[in-house]
């Protein structure tokens, strides 16, 4: 079950794995949370997410990582109330992130980075964190994230499909504040027209869908 790779994900501890270089070429299924595993993303109804506005500009985010990142390819990710669950792959190496020209105009320029997998991962969070920060939205990531390496095809299968099922597997998610007994996020409340249904996004090869 891909869930118990992660039984101890909510630790603040550097959870990276020792002696592995993450700007190699590879695959990896990351996992990054809100703080407190807040409910900013939006909410599960029907075993299908509704995205709330910045749970639209994460899915947005992560989609456009891969333009910014040319030697970055993305499979399938899913923005879930609390968390995002996606993979990405290493082809190559990573130029510069370079996050521009992203909502309403506003420029999210970045300098060098370090060319691996956190680079990628901070680009995209310091996005969002911003863009909620212009739009004074209440929003905070949780430090860090967190990865696995996928080592061959059997066990990428199995991520994917475990990425498209997870709203229906909602009620027995630990990040599920019904389950773990967390209080949600006190946002405000996402009428109709600020939301929309999203399913985990299946990608090809290249990135796209």
């Amino acid at each position: 079950m891909i869930d118990t790779l992660f039984k101890n994900k909510y630790q603040t501890r550097s959870i990276r794995l020792k002696g592995w270089d993450y700007s190699a070429n590879g695959k990896y299924f990351v996992t990054i949370c809100t703080k407190n595993r807040q409910l900013f993303f939006g909410n599960i109804k029907n075993k299908t997410m509704h995205l709330s506005k910045i749970g639209t500009i994460a899915s947005q985010y992560w989609q456009d990582i891969s333009k910014h990142c040319p030697n970055v390819k993305l499979y399938e990710f899913i923005i879930m109330p609390n968390h995002v669950h996606g993979i990405i792959e290493i082809a190559n190496r990573v130029e510069t992130q370079n996050f521009a020209s992203l909502h309403d105009g506003y420029k999210n320029k970045f300098g060098p980075q370090s060319k691996n997998l956190s680079s990628i991962i901070r680009g995209f969070k310091i996005g969002v964190k911003k863009w909620a920060t212009m739009h004074n939205e209440n929003f905070q990531w949780q430090s860090s994230f967190y990865d696995h390496i996928i080592r061959n095809d059997e066990s990428l299968d199995q991520i994917r499909q475990y990425i498209i099922d997870n709203p229906m597997q909602w009620e027995f998610d630990r990040n599920n504040p019904d389950v773990n007994g967390c209080k949600p996020h006190n946002a405000p409340r996402i009428t109709q027209n600020e939301q929309g249904t999203h399913h985990a996004k299946r990608t090809t090869q290249n990135g796209n869908e």
